[in-house]
């Protein structure tokens, strides 16, 4: 194996000065490779050739349908149904509006799919109805943020479907099954958090539990939730690909949107799509760049490099694995989620292998590691959309939040080295 140390350095030392001066990722991650490019003097069609072939998977068609998806159901109405069908399930709790917020996001992931889209549509409305009723407004917008989480794990998530697509070979039925007992795990772990810091400020409790109010609220949100079985019932019993699924579940999400829910109207259906081609071209044209940039860095064998670094410092998996969280843990710091699946994935996937953690499992461990984050400065985007949303410097929300980012780091650690979490259901319906 010939190692072109000079190659490798223009690489990975340009992209770091680039997002150190604030370059948009995809331009660092672009310009990064044609520079290495230039170097080892290969031609420039290379960038073409690889930016289509990036793009060019039938797997990552699904990616704008479960964007779009999410979108059309987010404004169709549904935070509302979702938010009171978990104060029917867990409001009579000490605390009990932190424990629906925390639910809610659970239900709503499984909608979006996205941090983002929890923080921004649930904390609009939870923010404030919780500190109407005598709660911190720091601690109700770390609850938020901290809950958002759970729609990056819960399916349908479009991360899945890149990570899946980047690692190769990954079933995306698994992925989606695999995210379901972190998810929850996830929020049982903030809900006892919550709840001891609920007992401690003394926050209210809610109304008493009604189990014909908990019946009344599942027959309106089932049309909501019946979004989330189109998806993962067709792809897992193979009635329909991932791709043919989400393209499903988009024209059932207009159709509740529309004529059930009634939250939308025909003239704020292009609006809709309109923010869906905004994110969707940011998407896509980083999976593009990324995939010149994974080509450099098989050609330059920079994964096989790294597994070899990280392997001579020790041989211990348990070590190994902690060292995997830690690098993804501080990427997560300094760039979105999107950019870090696709280019970490390639590098850190077969050091995992290696110590004996499936791909599925890594995955889950890859996307929660991200999802935190999203949660932590400089660059935590959920963190900045949550504290603009709650009013509330992001001081605060952060030193607020600090219980949270320990009791999920204690679920990162239990998916880490229980792989059955991730792995039950998955080999359960295999």
């Amino acid at each position: 194996m010939i190692v072109n140390s000079m190659a490798i350095a223009i690489l990975l030392v340009s992209f770091l000065v680039l997002v150190a001066l604030r370059f948009p990722i995809a331009y660092a991650v672009a310009l990064s490779s044609i520079l290495c490019l230039l170097y080892q003097g290969l031609p420039l069609t290379t960038v073409a050739q690889q930016m289509v072939k990036g793009i060019s998977s039938f797997s990552l068609m699904a990616v704008p349908f479960f964007i779009t998806m999410g979108y059309l159901m987010g404004s169709g109405g549904i935070s509302e149904k979702l938010i009171d069908l978990a104060n029917a399930c867990v409001g009579w709790m000490r605390g009990g509006m932190a424990m629906v917020n925390i639910v809610a996001s659970y239900f709503f992931g499984g909608i979006s799919g996205s941090a983002a889209a929890d923080t921004a549509s649930l904390g609009s409305i939870m923010i404030p109805m919780m500190a109407d009723q005598g709660y911190d407004e720091d601690f109700a917008t770390a609850v938020t943020i901290a809950s958002s989480c759970e729609g990056l794990l819960v399916p349908p998530s479009h991360n899945m479907v890149i990570y899946a697509t980047t690692a190769g070979g990954i079933s995306i039925g698994a992925l989606f099954l695999a995210g379901y007992l972190p998810a929850a795990i996830l929020a049982g772990t903030l809900m006892i958090g919550s709840y001891i810091i609920s007992v401690r400020r003394k926050y209210p409790k809610g109304a008493k539990f009604s189990f014909k109010n908990l019946i009344r609220q599942i027959s309106i949100s089932f049309w909501a939730l019946a979004a989330i079985l189109i998806v993962v019932v067709g792809v897992v019993g193979g009635i329909f690909t991932a791709t043919e699924s989400a393209a499903i579940a988009v024209i059932y999400s207009l159709f509740v949107s529309v004529f059930i829910y009634r939250g939308m109207k025909w003239k704020d259906v292009w609006k809709v799509l309109n923010q869906c081609v905004d994110t969707l071209s940011i998407v896509l044209i980083l999976i593009a760049t990324s995939s010149i940039f994974g080509f450099l860095l098989t050609r330059l064998h920079v994964p096989t490099l790294a597994a070899q670094a990280i392997i001579g410092l020790t041989d211990n998996p348990i070590l190994i694995a902690l060292m995997l969280n830690l690098i993804l843990l501080v990427l997560g710091m300094i760039m979105d989620m999107a950019p870090i699946i696709l280019i970490a994935t390639p590098i850190l996937l077969p050091i995992a292998k290696a110590i004996g953690i499936d791909p599925v499992q890594f995955g889950v461990m890859m996307i929660l590691n991200c999802g935190i984050g999203l949660l932590t400065p400089p660059v935590g985007a959920v963190l900045f959309i949550g504290s603009a949303v709650g009013k509330v410097k992001i001081e605060k929300v952060v030193k607020a939040t600090l219980p949270f980012y320990i009791l999920m780091i204690i679920t990162l650690m239990l998916v880490t080295f229980i792989p059955s979490i991730s792995l039950f259901l998955p080999s359960l319906f295999r």
